[in-house]
C-alpha cells in the first residue's frame, strides 16, 4: 500500500532547526477538534511557508525530558532519539500548521488542531490528544519544521482536487488559503459530525465540499473516498485534475492514488499521505 511520496514532493525549509515552545492556550472548536495555540521566543524562528505546512511535535513525558532531543532529526538523530527509554522518550506525532500569526498579543502564535478520538477523563484517547484535553498555559512543547508536500508545477491554477478525512482538515484549510484567486478545482473533506464543518477560506472557483460520516463504526475515508470516486465518473474528462492531494487514513489515500492515475493525472501530478491506519475493528 503506498504510504507518501513526500521524498519526492517535499519542500523542505530552508532551515530547520528544534524550537522549544510553550502553551498559550487551549480550547474545543467542535465535537471532534481542539487547538492549541502555542508560542515562545523561539517562535520567531519559524518560517511559515503556508499550504500544508507539517512538523515534528514532540510532547514531554516528564519534566525536562525535551532537553535529551537532537536539535535536527536525520537517520542517526532519529536513531538516537528511539535509544531513548520509553519512560523518558517525549512522544513524536507529526501535525499541520493550523494557523500563524507573526504578530500575537504575546509575539509570534502557531496553532495546531488535534482530532479528538475518546475521552482523556477516562483513558481512551490517544497521547497526543489527551495532551491537547490537558495541557495548560506554559506547557513545553517541541517542533521541528518538516515544509510542505503541495508542490504544483509553476502557473499550475487547476482544476486541483483535494481529499481527505478529518485527520487531513488542517492541511487542506492551509492549502486553500494559499491558492491563488483564479484557482479551480474542488475539496472534499470528510469529518465524523456535522458540528465539525466550519468556514474555510477558499477561491471563488474552488466547491469546498463536506462529507459528514455520521455513524459512529463507520470507517474513516470510505465516504469521501466514493464521493470523489463519483465526482470523476459523472463529471469525466472534465473532472481530471492537473493536481492531486490526498491524505488522511491510508486505504483512503491507496485507493484515491489509484483512481486518479486510471482516470489519467500524471502520478507526478499527485501528492499522497497516509496519515494513520484504521484497525481491523472498521
Amino acid at each position: 500500500m503506498a504510504r507518501t511520496n513526500a521524498a519526492q514532493t517535499r519542500q523542505k525549509p530552508l532551515d530547520s532547526t528544534l524550537l522549544t515552545l510553550r502553551v498559550r492556550e487551549r480550547r474545543r472548536l467542535s465535537p471532534s477538534f481542539a487547538r492549541v495555540t502555542l508560542g515562545g521566543e523561539e517562535l520567531s524562528r519559524f518560517a511559515p511557508l503556508g499550504r500544508d505546512q507539517w512538523f515534528r511535535l514532540f510532547l514531554p513525558v516528564a519534566e525536562g525530558t525535551l532537553s535529551r532531543l537532537p536539535k535536527q532529526l536525520d537517520t542517526f538523530a532519529y536513531l538516537r532519539y528511539l535509544a531513548i527509554a520509553k519512560t523518558e522518550r517525549p512522544v513524536l506525532r507529526n501535525y499541520t500548521v493550523a494557523g500563524f500569526r507573526p504578530t500575537g498579543e504575546d509575539g509570534p502564535e502557531l496553532d495546531v488542531d488535534f482530532v479528538i478520538h475518546g475521552s482523556a477523563a477516562d483513558g481512551t484517547a490517544g497521547p497526543a490528544a489527551t495532551w491537547a484535553e490537558t495541557c495548560e498555559p506554559g506547557d513545553a512543547v517541541a517542533i521541528l519544521d518538516e515544509g510542505i508536500l503541495f508542490t504544483p508545477a509553476g502557473g499550475v491554477t487547476g482544476p486541483f482536487a483535494l481529499v481527505g478525512d478529518e485527520t487531513a482538515l488542517p492541511a487542506i484549510s492551509g492549502i486553500l488559503a494559499s491558492l491563488p484567486a483564479g484557482a479551480t478545482g474542488t475539496a472534499l473533506i470528510e469529518v465524523p459530525e456535522a458540528g465539525d464543518v466550519r468556514d474555510l477560506v477558499a477561491p471563488a472557483g474552488v466547491d469546498v465540499r463536506w462529507v459528514v460520516r455520521g455513524v459512529a463504526d463507520a470507517t474513516p475515508g470510505v465516504a469521501v473516498r466514493d464521493a470523489a470516486r463519483d465526482d470523476t465518473a459523472v463529471e469525466g474528462v472534465a473532472a481530471v485534475p492537473a493536481y492531486a492531494w490526498v491524505a488522511g487514513e491510508q486505504a483512503l489515500v491507496a485507493a484515491m492514488r489509484r483512481h486518479w492515475v486510471r482516470a489519467g493525472v500524471d502520478k507526478r501530478a499527485i501528492s499522497f499521505t497516509g496519515y494513520w491506519r484504521a484497525s481491523r475493528g472498521h
